[in-house]
């Protein structure tokens, strides 16, 4: 277990958020709301965008999306094996060759700094992907990327189960 594991395992449940980041800058939120609700009104499936989040949300280890998301992919139909397997998506059949181009491009997205975003990976998004897909696909994981970090960096608390 590493020194990040120990300290993530150890740290107690809080009950309300470490750093208020709506109140001291609600210009700053408010913009983070306006890009979500632009992504939110694309033109992808909402399903693939929910896996995508999902997906973000795992690498990042963001508990509070991670709740989210598979919340609302459950409330959506979205199979328990599929979401169990999710994190090994390369190794199962489970899912289609769309949603594995997208797939690869939110981890190389996600992980810009171990390898920038390889021209393969977007090569391969585009087989699948018109040019406004695959845009609205980038801005998707864009914006789970900050909400993960905003939301890691607050310490916004689960809500009740």
């Amino acid at each position: 277990m590493t020194a990040t594991e120990t300290a993530t395992e150890t740290r107690k449940p809080t009950k309300k958020a470490r750093l208020d980041l709506v109140s001291p800058w609600r210009e700053g939120y408010d913009a983070m709301l306006a890009f979500d609700r632009a992504v939110g009104e694309c033109s992808l499936d909402e399903s693939l965008r929910d896996l995508l989040k999902q997906r973000a949300s795992q690498i990042n280890g963001c508990a509070y999306c991670l709740d989210m998301h598979a919340k609302d992919l459950r409330a959506a139909g979205e199979s328990q094996q599929r979401l169990d397997v999710l994190q090994a998506w390369r190794e199962v059949d489970l899912f289609s060759e769309r949603e594995r181009a997208a797939l690869a491009l939110t981890e190389a997205i996600t992980l810009v700094a171990d390898g920038h975003v390889p021209d393969e990976v977007v090569d391969a998004a585009r087989e699948h992907f018109s040019d406004r897909e695959l845009a609205e696909l980038v801005y998707t994981v864009v914006v789970i990327n900050a909400w993960n970090r905003i939301a890691i960096t607050s310490r916004i608390p689960l809500p009740p189960a």
